[in-house]
């Protein structure tokens, strides 16, 4: 009986236990079922679709690949909002985000009276140090700032011609800015005058390398004119211009016309815009001197600042004269001032003309000739020209004649003074006028001969320019000497030598702006005799060695060609393993051995035998083992 009570309750607890169980797991998928369908619910409400959900008793598992970090994180607050956070167990990753681009690489280079500043971000490959140590060289500036940044990143195509150019560029621009980009440069400078502009513009677009894209922003200040001035003839009809200056653009315009209205302007219609002048009304007041000119058929007018000088044809009908100048008197703006000239025709006088001529010849040779009115100013006339124009080039001829005109010393002397605006031609100055005529280099030359003689000469003082422009030959380029080449090239190659791919003649890419440094230097230096040698370590077979440093050498000649180097006279040679200038048994020297090398070669005057320049870097190298105590060991013995 015991046994049986014992068996029985046994048996009812066992089955009240195996209901518990059912129950308690029929209760747990109702809370997964419910949890499931409504954090579902509310992910799909969000539109969270990527994300999946999976209910494990109390903890709901969140999974799936999220495109960002932020909507990840958006996916777990939604589901908190249906269940408890701590149930929330996040397996969810996020999309793997692309690789970094490359930074745009870019660099600013200002400089000023206050030196040289380098800003900006620039390849880890770009030798930082031989940079700045080549703007020093090539400026003459010490002052210069280095605040450039740098990212291992490749080089980008066109980098290293756009930089190597900046620096080209930057020596001939004292007051400059240039911004550089890979294949982009541009040039913002102030010039000194309009011409030094024009040089500047052509010397830098002959210079740029191909394929690299520039612009230039180049301005030339307004010059100060002083004394401002204009001068205008109407000679057989015919008018022109010996000066023309005007204030603003529309002056020169209004100015340029009213010429060519009244008087048929010929020649170079061009008028100097600049600073200086005496009033704001300079353009109608030259409008209407022009006019009153055209209007008596012939003479000059000149404005020297505020005065005026109108000087009439010889011949002019009195009374046409009269009215032409009393008109104009009464039309001119306030502070002009008029002087009109009448010329009579003289009669009777002293035999011979009473003139001094000076005359400049192609060469520099300088004579005096005609009337003095004394001692002192032969002296003083003699002394000056030797101070022009050098004491061996002038011959005084010229004699002393009494009763000359009072300002005759001024106006020798100033005439003197207009000629060395000449490359060679003549001054004559007579009692009634002083004419000029010649050549001159400078494009403002008439111009400046204008405002000098109206500036010096007294009120009234005539005179006529007949002076004809001529561009100055372009100015040989200096080119360093050999030796200057020479070191050119040593300071470059002590930076960061050649390097190839191992085993083989394909320049590394790091070495590439090595070569354009070369190249630079090479067409400075232009058509010389070169050698370019290759030299390799003892490793390997001795006719293999040999093979690859001619076809290194060969490749370096390439690349030099295909920079638009001139490479006539240049040769390519291997010398294989056969002018160590290491030890080969250490991996230091080896490394050393394996080199490119520039002989710049001269022809000795004396005889037909050709020798390097101070036997080259080479043979100093050379030189330097030996001095170590070491000689140089046959093939056999590298091996």
């Amino acid at each position: 009986m015991r046994l049986s009570s014992v068996v029985s309750g046994a048996a009812a607890f066992g089955v009240a236990a195996a209901l518990c169980l059912i129950a308690a797991r029929f209760a747990v998928m109702a809370v997964e079922d419910g949890s499931e369908i409504a954090v579902r619910r509310a992910l799909d409400t969000n539109d969270l679709h990527w994300a999946e959900i999976h209910a494990d008793g109390l903890q709901v598992v969140l999974s799936g690949v999220a495109p960002t970090e932020a909507r990840r994180f958006q996916a777990v607050s939604v589901v908190g909002t249906e269940v408890d956070a701590a149930r929330i167990l996040d397996q969810m990753e996020v999309e793997a985000t692309a690789a970094l681009a490359p930074p745009r690489f870019s660099a600013e280079i200002l400089r000023n009276d206050s030196g040289i500043s380098i800003i900006g971000l620039i390849p880890s490959a770009t030798d930082r140090e031989t940079l700045i140590s080549q703007i020093r060289r090539r400026t003459g500036e010490d002052q210069v700032a280095d605040l450039l940044e740098s990212a291992d990143y490749p080089v980008p195509s066109g980098w290293d011609d756009a930089l190597g150019f900046a620096v080209t560029a930057l020596t001939k621009l004292p007051r400059s800015k240039i911004s550089v980009d890979a294949g982009h440069i541009e040039i913002t400078a102030i010039s000194e005058s309009s011409e030094a502009k024009r040089t500047l513009e052509a010397a830098l677009e002959q210079s740029v390398p191909p394929h690299l894209n520039m612009v230039l922003k180049i301005a030339a200040p307004r010059p100060v004119i002083t004394p401002f001035t204009l001068r205008f003839l109407v000679e057989d009809g015919q008018g022109r211009f010996d000066a023309c200056s005007a204030d603003t653009e529309a002056t020169a315009q209004q100015i340029l016309t009213a010429a060519r209205d009244a008087a048929g302007l010929s020649g170079p219609e061009t008028c100097t815009v600049g600073m200086g002048v005496p009033s704001p009304q300079w353009g109608a007041a030259a409008e209407r001197g022009i006019r009153a000119l055209a209007s008596l058929g012939g003479g000059s007018i000149t404005f020297s600042d505020a005065d005026i000088t109108l000087v009439a044809e010889t011949g002019t009908d009195q009374g046409a004269f009269d009215r032409v100048v009393g008109e104009l008197e009464a039309d001119l703006p306030e502070v002009f001032a008029l002087h009109a000239i009448l010329p009579q025709t003289e009669e009777g006088g002293e035999a011979g003309p009473a003139e001094f001529v000076a005359t400049l010849s192609p060469e520099g040779l300088v004579q005096l000739r005609g009337r003095l009115s004394d001692e002192s100013l032969r002296r003083m006339a003699d002394s000056f020209a030797k101070a022009a124009f050098g004491s061996e080039n002038v011959y005084t001829a010229a004699r002393v004649v009494e009763n000359m005109p009072e300002d005759w010393a001024a106006r020798v002397l100033v005439g003197l003074e207009a000629m060395t605006y000449l490359t060679n031609g003549s001054v004559t100055v007579a009692p009634d006028m002083l004419t000029l005529r010649g050549v001159t280099e400078r494009e403002s030359g008439r111009s400046d001969v204008a405002g000098l003689l109206s500036d010096k000469l007294a009120e009234g003082g005539l005179y006529s320019l007949d002076i004809t422009y001529r561009a100055p030959p372009p100015p040989e380029k200096i080119r360093p000497s050999a030796e200057e080449c020479r070191v050119l090239l040593r300071d470059v190659q002590d930076g960061a030598k050649i390097a190839f791919e191992p085993g083989s003649a394909t320049i590394a890419e790091e070495s590439l702006g090595v070569m354009n440094r070369i190249a630079d230097i090479l067409k400075e230096c232009g058509e010389i005799r070169l050698e370019i040698q290759g030299h390799t370590d003892s490793q390997g077979r001795e006719s293999m060695n040999l093979e690859l440093s001619q076809a290194r050498a060969d490749s370096v000649l390439n690349e030099l060609m295909a920079r638009r180097v001139l490479t006539a006279s240049y040769d390519a040679r291997g010398y294989g393993e056969t002018r160590p200038i290491a030890d080969n048994k250490t991996e230091e020297g080896r490394e050393a051995n394996r080199r490119i090398e520039f002989h710049l070669i001269e022809v000795e005057k004396t005889g037909e035998e050709e020798t390097t320049l101070e036997q080259s870097a080479a043979d100093g190298a050379d030189a330097s083992g030996s001095e170590a105590g070491e000689t140089e060991e046959t093939p056999d013995e590298q091996n």
